[in-house]
């Protein structure tokens, strides 16, 4: 019965992290919905200025200034529907899991093996610690939201 408790809180915590994500995608998808890429791309040198000046060659910091150079008003408005898309659905099946709402457990399931087959997809063109640890933590995700849509319906279902 413990492994059950734990697994059920285990549950609970793992949905929220996917509701605060889906917020935070939120947040992103309008920001680069209303900030021009001219405005990211300062801002992005902004922010890499001083790591650059003390190591020119930081990854990050780089990665960071080529990704922003790179932003057209076509591929920020692709990642803010991308962004806005994935984290309206994900905020609003985290609500409705939590109140108990029977119709957000398969949907859920639904929802996050296709975001698990696109990652697989990208997986196969170059494998990511991020990417791949993202994918392991959506199947077990998947797995647990399973077994509490499986005990949801036992304890539902009417007794003949």
């Amino acid at each position: 019965m413990a492994l059950s408790r734990t697994l059920d809180d285990t549950f609970k915590i793992s949905v929220t992290l996917k509701g605060i994500d889906g917020a935070l995608e939120i947040v992103g998808g309008v920001i680069l919905l209303f900030v021009r890429p001219a405005t990211l791309d300062h801002l992005a040198r902004s922010l890499t200025q001083h790591e650059l000046a003390e190591d020119p060659h930081d990854f990050v910091a780089r990665h960071v200034l080529h990704s922003a150079g790179q932003l057209t008003h076509g591929s920020t408005l692709f990642a803010a529907v991308y962004l806005l898309s994935h984290g309206i659905a994900k905020v609003v099946l985290v609500v409705a899991l939590l109140r108990d709402q029977l119709w957000a457990y398969p949907a859920t399931i639904a929802l996050l093996g296709t975001f698990i087959a696109y990652q697989l997809y990208r997986l196969s063109y170059r494998i990511t610690l991020g990417l791949t640890l993202l994918t392991i933590f959506d199947a077990f995700v998947v797995w647990l939201t399973w077994r509490e849509y499986q005990a949801k319906r036992t304890r539902s279902a009417p007794l003949d």
